[in-house]
């Protein structure tokens, strides 16, 4: 049974590339017995839009403006520390948690996780805040990358 369905399908097979070539011989035919028609010849430049030249005026947000209202997540870290599961379970309502920043010491300034400054913090209105006193530079950012 396995081989009458191998034959059949390439009998199909053998039908679709005979009318093919059928077809092909057809088209061939048709363009050697009509006359020539000057077809008109365009160049890629005209075909494909040109980079080149800049509207007078953008459509719609450009450059920067573009992520502008993209949401980003900035922490800032007064320290770190690790500790053991027990004394995690241990803690209560008024415990200490020491942590491996000194008090007076510079803040990180994280977003979405990158390091992008550090600051001191600040109290404004019954707020707490931070003051940036040092901004991350790009090359900074990329050199503390490959620590």
């Amino acid at each position: 049974m396995s081989n009458e369905m191998d034959e059949q399908g390439l009998d199909d097979w053998a039908a679709a590339l005979a009318e093919q070539q059928t077809a092909e011989a057809a088209a061939m035919e048709a363009a050697v017995s009509t006359p020539a028609v000057a077809m008109p010849t365009a160049s890629p430049a005209d075909i494909f839009k040109s980079f080149d030249q800049q509207p007078d005026k953008p459509t719609g947000p450009s450059g920067i403006e573009m992520i502008m209202d993209i949401p980003v997540a900035m922490t800032v870290e007064l320290g770190r520390t690790k500790i053991a599961i027990r004394s995690l379970l241990q803690l209560a309502q008024g415990s200490v948690v020491e942590l491996d920043g000194l008090a007076g010491e510079p803040m990180d300034v994280l977003v979405n996780g990158t390091l992008i400054a550090q600051g001191e913090v600040v109290v404004v209105n019954d707020k707490f805040g931070i003051r940036l006193t040092d901004i991350i530079t790009p090359a900074e950012r990329i050199r503390r990358l490959h620590k």
